[in-house]
């Protein structure tokens, strides 16, 4: 394939894809011009030409080719028209590139014109700007002038870059217009091309059209034909169809023969059916009392199993009990060591799983030994039979016979004992190798194919041995070994294939790369030489073995030709030998031969070309090496059966075949679904069984021939990685069940494999699996038994242990036929039914007859009153289904009436059933079962006595219901009066057969009365049954409001409160202190009451005694407060102590006795004298801890609450805290009047009929919130905290239960000091919550708040406490001005402030620099305000001076923020860090406490320099605010080398005048050197000039020169007094050069301005 083929469409435009240029032939003619091809091989889309052309070949000559001449009849060849086809690509190509170009072009221009008018409108701007530059100057606005400089140059440096931008265009343009003007002319070079193109394309389209023409012809023939054969066959079919008629009419007629000839011998056949009826009757008898023996053992059985379940439950039951309490036991000794119990129960309930699991992989193992030795008797069987074949075979030579003896010697024991061969044995099979290769190569090459077929049959025999070896050798677990693995070229392989590609010339296999030339005026196309055969093809090789192949090369071409063999592909080299003696010259039709040896080292099919060279070019021959390979297929993959009728047998038999070289194993596997990992059989089951007994005895195996040893060591690093699973498995319990789960999971998966589909009517052959050796076939049987009636479909599929070899899928298909009519359902069940119900049932009646038959439904005699069916006679249609309904209602009289099909003891019912059919002799019988029962229900008691009852309290009575039916029975108590209760359920309920049930009846009367009335329990089925019951009310004198009160699940530290009233009621005067009659009431006078607690409850009653008034009612508060028991408590610390004890016992124990193995071990290993010292040493540390044990173990009396040991165990029993249920009865006493007036200390008598009972039912639960922060201390205290500030603190609260809570809170006092920061949410099953809370004290005082944190089934209050005082701090600075003095650029200096506090707590702080604060104006409008309106004095300067240009801040504080401990100190630092020279750096920096109370407030100010030489002093001539922006005003002009710049400075001297006295002006300048790393140690100096004219007119400067050191100022006065003859207002004027030398000479142009004020100061 040529470069362009190879590259994407979207590449195909590009000017390298254009092949066209033209070629001078030396014989058509120097004009023509040609397309130049680099290779005859057709692109991959063209592909379809060639199978066009073939088809045209196929067809013959009368149809015509493909490639035709138009002019002329001469036939067209391949290449010229994939030629048209290239021509057409790389013309349309061509085209493409040109659209490109002109495209490109187009955008360049539309660019440059852009570009043109950004130029054109930024020349009108800028001279808008000039214009706007010149009215400024005019009006002399400084300011603005600056502005439109710096506009003006921005404007200039745009105007710039947008003329070089249209430059670079313009240029690239012109590129653009050239490369299109070339390539026109390339299309102008292509017109001929392009007009032969289309004569191409014109004559193509016409062969097409012939073509299609053709084709239409010949189907328009075919198609009369079939018509024509239609036509016949129908012929055929009408005289088939009227021969039938004929046929059938004559059969009509026998069969009315036959009948009348039937009708004499129906008599007798009627008797023998009557005396078989009889039979059948008896039959049917001894199997009905034989059923009702078997209902009355099930019925015995019943209740035996009954009995057996109730006792097995309550053994479960105290099972379950018992081992609750031994696991409880064994939590609670595990917690108490601190071990995780529940990581530890697992752990031990995994090691017995896995104790289990290895005795079942013991069994399993076996049980396969069994199956591995059975499988290799069956190999042996299989090695015989090979055997046998081999004698009736050509004998082999001595040395064949060595070699299968060696392997049959070498294969028995492998299959015996998995041993890895010894080198020498591998040394002596090599050897044998190596004799058979040499014998094999001393062969004439005459008879090479021959010892190529030999070859063949050896190595399908060692491929054979191979597979089996290989078998033993699979993978334990299924993974990237059953998946086909392609291997990766890694980088070093890729980069010599793509040299040696590169160095080869590019050809293609089966095409020689050799362009067309023309001698003696014939073109020859094609390769010079033709090789036979012309593709080398070394088939089934076998690696090892050596095979030669006879080459003949003709020469072909029109003249005498030489060859010379070149080079083998690159990947070949290794295995291919070419031996060729190059001939002289070889005429046109003579040959040379050649011999190729290959030796394959790879078991891969392996592709490549012999390269030659010839006088006429390069050509190669193709090279072709394929391995071993099975090639499978069946006969028919469907099979269909047909119908057949019930019982009989058909066979079918399929024939799997091998084309191929390999042998492989195949197994008939019916799963319906085949999953990537087991889509290739199994080798036989040993090799499960092997690999599962390899590694859990470890044992490493080897297979012994040479190309197996990849898989030996795969085998051996598996069973080291089981040996370190193993190692795993002492310490961890999941290790164990790696390796046999592993075995267990093959040996399941070889048994399913294994066994056969008996269950289907359609079954396999005994053959089901075996070999299947090279070029062989098995025949495999399919068996069809039909035995229920219907369709039975078998897939099933046809695996090969081949991996490269897919599973033949085969479909089985086959259908049952039965007898014309039968019943669907021969066996009608019932199942139990009750006397006098209706039960109803259908009988479906299926024919297969062609015709309709009459049905007659017969019914016994003994079964008429209770069993009708309808209708009783209908007709079947042909190929249909008749329905009747069965109607059956069993009656009291069944057993009078049908004794012999009724057993009353039992109530089993069976009545046989027949079905009439006309014209068919047997009719078809069917049987209805059903069971009767009654459906009764019985009381144990027939009436039921309350006895007394107060109007306030119930009384409870039980009876039993029994259900005496072998049916479920709803039941219900109906018209339940409302003074009585029934439960459970309310009385309503199913019993199941002959159980019975406790029913409890409750009795709360509502006055005083006798009660006498009747309860009805009412059944499922609508029956009543009655119950008589009666009972006496009595009124005692106080009343409850509530004599139950049933308090919610409370977790233990919460509490439920629950509010009763008491009440005295007014009653009649009538009075008889003992009530017994009812309708008797108390009289009316005060009543004394008490409750009676019991101890060590959780109850609290208030008031718990009282005296109430007639008509008076009290409040009484019931409190129920779960609680941890204090001596449960100390029992629990007992226990856990105890425990203790006992493990450290154990464990000194296990030392002593370790210490005394080791002494004992110690003669035994005399020589390893080291270990032998270690002992003593142990000895000594083992008693150390014993001597800690008895000493720190805590006395039981410690156990007192905040003790270490009751803390534990207070919260040991809250997490092992599941549930605790407690009923309280309280009674409350009630006098029977009141305390006598004379003595109030005496008692009253109290009546046990006045007595009222309260009863209370109290669950505790365990906390679902439990505080684990705090050492769980509910109270959190913040302590003393500064005013203003805010502490915060974290409680951490855990989830202990089952379910999710949703937490909430109290609301906090809002004004308080207290807040909650947190949302509270919904925590899960061990999930921790933190809250946090924050106290923010305001006043100096102590406060106290209550947080509840609330859940849905618990409050947890929490405490919150805190103290608030107020800070004490103090600076080193008081305040004001912190200077910096002078720097130079982009050096720093520091400046230490130092805070201290005096106060008792930590204080917070922060520092503020308001250059950086959020609440600084934006856009610099401070510093506009300070312009306009507070420029007065030229002194003062803004808050916020100039910044730096990099962004970063000129001064910075560290640290920003923090907190100062009580008695501490903390310094700042704060830092000057200037990037550019200027005296106007300012800024104010804050530092303030969390409260927001200021310590101190200072003014930062600094200067910066760019040479260590500095003047400060005069007048400002600029504002004080600087621009960010860099300066736009135009430099001085420039001065020659003698000349040095000035700088401007201005000194204003103002003297005073009072009462005519002149006090002189004084003014001070500063002269510095900076102190720098960076500059000079050496100082600088200074002089005035012209200091004599300055004195002339009053000014004195002092000193006028000097030097100024390092880090030193000197300070120059300058003092005016006016001269005599001043006058006064006028300003006297002067300049004097001030020169400074430093790093750099500065000179500066001092201005002296002097007047004299008269206004005062």
């Amino acid at each position: 394939m040529d470069v362009e083929d190879r590259r994407s469409p979207s590449d195909r435009c590009g000017p390298l894809d254009v092949h066209l240029s033209p070629r001078e032939d030396t014989e058509d003619g120097p004009g023509d011009e040609i397309f130049k091809a680099e290779d005859p091989d057709l692109p991959p889309d063209l592909d379809w030409l060639e199978e066009l052309s073939e088809e045209d070949d196929s067809e013959g000559d009368d149809d015509g080719d493909l490639a035709v001449m138009a002019d002329s009849g001469k036939k067209r060849s391949y290449a010229e028209t994939a030629r048209m086809f290239k021509l057409r690509r790389n013309l349309d190509q061509l085209d493409c590139f040109h659209q490109q170009k002109e495209h490109d072009v187009l955008k360049a221009r539309e660019k440059r014109k852009l570009c043109q008018q950004n130029i054109q409108s930024l020349l009108e701007q800028r001279d808008n700007l000039e214009r706007e530059i010149e009215q400024q100057k005019v009006t002399d606005n400084s300011v603005a002038l600056f502005r439109l400089r710096a506009q003006h140059r921005h404007l200039g440096e745009r105007l710039q870059s947008e003329e070089e931008l249209e430059g670079h265009i313009s240029t690239e343009l012109k590129q653009l217009e050239l490369e299109l003007s070339e390539v026109e002319v390339e299309l102008g070079r292509c017109s001929l091309l392009r007009r032969e193109v289309q004569e191409e394309e014109q004559r193509f389209q016409v062969l097409k059209a012939q073509k299609a023409a053709a084709r239409m012809q010949r189907e328009r023939k075919t198609s009369q034909n079939l018509q024509h054969k239609m036509k016949n066959l129908r012929d055929k079919q009408a005289a088939v169809l009227k021969k039938e008629e004929t046929e059938c009419q004559k059969k009509i007629e026998e069969g009315r023969a036959s009948r009348k000839i039937a009708a004499k011998y129906l008599k007798q056949t009627i008797k023998r059916m009557h005396q078989q009826e009889a039979e059948r009757e008896k039959q049917n008898r001894e199997l009905l009392e034989k059923r009702i023996e078997a209902v009355q053992s099930l019925k015995t059985n019943i209740e035996a199993t009954q009995e057996n379940l109730r006792v097995q439950q309550n053994r479960a039951r105290a099972n379950a009990q018992k081992k609750e309490q031994q696991q409880r036991q064994l939590r609670e000794s595990l917690q108490a060591q601190g071990i995780n119990s529940i990581k530890h129960m697992h752990l031990q309930k995994q090691q017995q799983e896995i104790k289990q699991k290895e005795g079942e992989f013991e069994e399993s193992q076996k049980s396969k030994r069994v199956e591995i030795v059975s499988k290799i008797l069956q190999e042996e069987q299989l090695i015989n039979k090979k055997q046998r074949k081999q004698a009736l075979l050509p004998k082999p030579s001595t040395t064949d016979k060595f070699l299968s003896l060696r392997r049959a010697s070498e294969m028995l024991p492998y299959y015996l004992d998995p041993i890895p061969p010894s080198a020498t044995e591998e040394r002596d099979t090599i050897q044998i190798r190596d004799l058979g290769d040499t014998s094999s190569s001393s062969a004439s090459s005459a008879c090479s194919d021959a010892e190529d077929l030999e070859e063949t049959e050896d190595s399908e025999e060692k491929v054979d041995h191979q597979i089996r070896t290989d078998s033993l050798a699979e993978p334990e677990f299924s993974g990237l070994w059953n998946q086909h693995n392609k291997k990766i070229p890694n980088e070093k392989t890729t980069l010599v294939l793509t040299k040696v590609r590169q160095e080869e010339p590019p050809m293609t296999s089966g095409k020689l790369n050799v362009t067309a030339k023309r001698i003696l005026g014939k073109e020859l196309k094609g390769p010079p030489f033709r090789s036979k055969p012309e593709v080398i093809h070394f088939k089934d090789f076998e690696v090892g073995k050596m095979y030669k192949k006879k080459i003949v090369l003709t020469n072909i071409s029109y003249t005498v030709n030489n060859c010379k063999f070149l080079r083998v592909s690159t990947h070949l080299k290794s295995f291919f030998t070419i031996n060729f003696q190059p001939p002289a010259s070889l005429s046109t039709g003579m040959s040379c031969d050649m011999q190729a040896i290959f030796q394959p080292m790879i078991n891969e099919d392996l592709e490549g070309e012999l390269h030659f060279a010839s006088a006429l070019g390069p050509f190669s021959v193709p090279v072709r090496c394929t391995v071993k390979k099975c090639i499978l297929e069946v006969d028919s993959q469907f099979i269909d059966f047909g119908s057949h009728v019930v019982g009989h047998t058909i066979s079918r038999t399929i024939t799997l075949t091998n084309k191929g070289a390999l042998a492989t194993l195949f197994n008939l596997d019916t799963s319906t679904c085949l999953s990537p990992e087991t889509s290739y059989v199994q080798m036989p089951p040993q090799v499960s069984a092997n690999t599962c007994k390899t590694s859990s005895q470890n044992i490493a195996s080897n297979n012994q021939n040479s190309p197996e040893s990849t898989d030996a060591g795969d085998v051996q690093s598996k069973q080291q990685s089981q040996e370190l699973s193993a190692g795993l498995q002492r310490e961890q319990s999941e290790g164990p069940k790696a390796v046999p789960e592993a075995c267990l999971s093959s040996d399941v998966d070889t048994e399913i494999d294994q066994s056969p589909s008996d269950t289907s009517d359609i079954r396999l052959g005994s053959v089901q699996e075996g070999e299947i050796g090279p070029f062989e076939s098995v025949k495999l049987e399919i068996l069809f038994t039909p035995s229920i009636p219907g369709e039975t479909k078998l897939d099933f599929h046809i695996k090969f242990s081949d991996k490269t070899s897919k599973p033949i899928p085969i479909h089985v298909r086959g259908v049952a036929v039965s007898i014309p009519v039968w019943v669907l359902q021969p066996n009608i069940d019932l199942k139990i039914c009750m006397f006098d119900r209706l039960y109803q049932d259908s009988i479906m009646v299926q024919s297969r007859a062609s015709t309709a038959l009459k049905l007659t439904f017969e019914v016994c005699l003994e079964m008429r009153k209770h069993m009708e069916i309808l209708p009783k006679t209908g007709f079947i249609q042909a190929q249909s289904s008749f329905s009747a309904q069965l109607k059956f209602i069993p009656r009291r009289s069944l057993s009078k009436d049908a004794k012999k099909l009724f057993d009353s003891d039992t109530g089993v019912l069976e009545v046989p059933m027949t079905v009439q059919v006309a014209g068919q002799v047997q009719p078809a019988h069917f049987t209805v079962h059903a069971i009767v029962t009654s459906s009764d229900l019985q009381f144990d008691q027939s009436e039921v006595d309350f006895g007394y009852c107060s109007i306030y309290q119930s009384v409870k009575s039980s009876i039993r219901l029994t259900n005496l039916s072998l049916l479920p029975q709803d039941f219900g108590f109906l018209g339940v009066p409302e003074f009585i209760e029934v439960q459970p359920n309310d009385g309503f309920g199913t019993l199941l057969p002959q159980e019975s049930l406790q029913i409890d009846l409750i009795f709360s009367a509502k006055i005083a009365k006798e009660y006498n009335f009747q309860l009805s329990c009412k059944s499922g089925i609508n029956r009543d049954f009655l119950l008589s019951c009666r009972a006496v009310g009595i009124h005692p004198p106080l009343a409850l409001s509530h004599f139950l009160v049933q308090f919610g699940a409370t977790a233990v530290g919460d509490q439920s409160t629950a509010i009763l009233f008491l009440s005295n009621h007014q009653t009649d005067r009538d009075q008889n202190r003992q009530p017994v009659s009812p309708g008797v009431k108390a009289p009316v006078m005060p009543r004394l009451f008490s409750f009676a607690l019991p101890e060590d409850s959780d109850i609290s009653i208030t008031p718990s005694a009282g005296r109430l008034l007639p008509g008076e009612r009290c409040l009484v508060q019931v409190t129920f407060k779960p609680r941890l028991l204090d001596q449960e408590i100390k029992e629990e610390a007992l226990r856990r102590l105890h425990r203790a004890k006992l493990l450290c016992e154990r464990e000194l124990e296990g030392n002593r006795l370790a210490e005394q193995e080791a002494k004992k071990e110690i003669p035994l290993e005399s020589s390893k004298g080291k270990k032998a010292s270690v002992n003593p040493k142990h000895s000594k540390v083992s008693d150390e801890p014993k001597t800690e044990t008895e000493t720190e173990s805590p006395d039981p009396v410690d156990f007192v609450p905040g003790s270490h040991w009751y803390e534990e165990a207070k919260v040991s029993l809250l997490y092992s805290f599941r549930q605790r249920y407690r009923e309280y009865i309280i009674p409350c006493f009630v006098s029977d009047g009141d305390a006598p007036e004379d003595d109030k200390q005496v008692q009253p008598a109290w009546s046990p009929f006045n007595t009222l009972y309260v009863k209370l039912q109290c669950p505790a639960v365990q906390p679902p919130l439990v505080v684990i922060s705090n050492n769980g201390c509910n109270t959190i205290n913040f302590h003393q905290v500064a005013v203003g500030d805010r502490v915060i603190k974290r409680f951490t609260v855990q989830n202990i239960s089952q379910e999710s809570l949703d937490l909430s809170s109290s609301v906090l006092d809002m004004n308080g000091p207290f807040s909650l920061l947190n949302a509270l949410r919904c925590i899960r099953p061990g999930e921790k919550h933190t809250l946090i809370l924050a106290f923010s004290p305001t006043v100096e005082k102590k406060y106290w708040d209550m947080l509840e944190v609330q859940s849905q089934k618990m409050t947890l209050g929490m405490t919150l406490l805190g103290e608030g005082i107020v800070p004490a701090v103090t600076s080193s600075h008081t305040g004001g001005l912190l200077d910096f003095g002078c720097v130079l650029e982009k050096e720093t200096a520091s400046q230490v402030v130092k805070l201290q506090n005096s106060s008792a707590v930590a204080v917070g702080f922060r520092a503020l620099l308001a250059s950086l604060s959020p609440f600084r104006p934006q856009g610099a409008a401070d510093r506009v305000a300070f312009l306009l309106d507070r420029y007065a004095n030229a002194h003062v300067q803004p808050t916020v001076g100039t910044q730096n240009y990099s962004g970063l801040s000129v001064f910075s504080v560290v640290p920003v923020e923090g907190s100062i401990a009580p008695g501490q100190s903390q310094e700042f630092t704060v830092t000057f860090l200037p990037d550019h020279p200027s005296v106007n750096y300012s800024d104010k920096l804050t530092i303030e406490l969390m409260n927001r109370s200021k310590v101190c407030v200072m003014d930062l100010k600094g200067a910066a320099s760019s040479h260590n030489m500095y003047l400060r002093g005069g007048d400002l001539l600029t504002v004080p605010v600087e621009s960010l922006l860099p300066s736009v005003i135009p430099g001085p002009p420039l001065l020659t080398e003698s000349e040095s710049p000035t700088i401007p400075l201005l000194v204003t001297l103002q003297a005073s005048s009072n009462s005519g006295a002149i006090t002189p002006a004084v003014r001070e300048l500063q002269v510095g050197c900076i102190c720098s790393s960076q500059a000079s140690k050496k100082g600088g100096e200074f002089h005035w000039d012209n200091v004599v004219t300055l004195q002339q007119q009053g000014f004195n400067v002092e000193p006028s020169k000097g030097n100024v050191d390092p880090g030193q100022r000197r300070t120059i006065t300058i003092t005016w007094t006016p001269l005599t003859g001043y006058k006064p207002y006028e300003v006297v004027q002067m300049c004097a050069p001030l020169t400074i030398k430093g790093d750099e000479v500065s000179v500066y142009r001092v201005t002296l301005m002097a007047l004299v004020s008269t206004t005062a100061d």
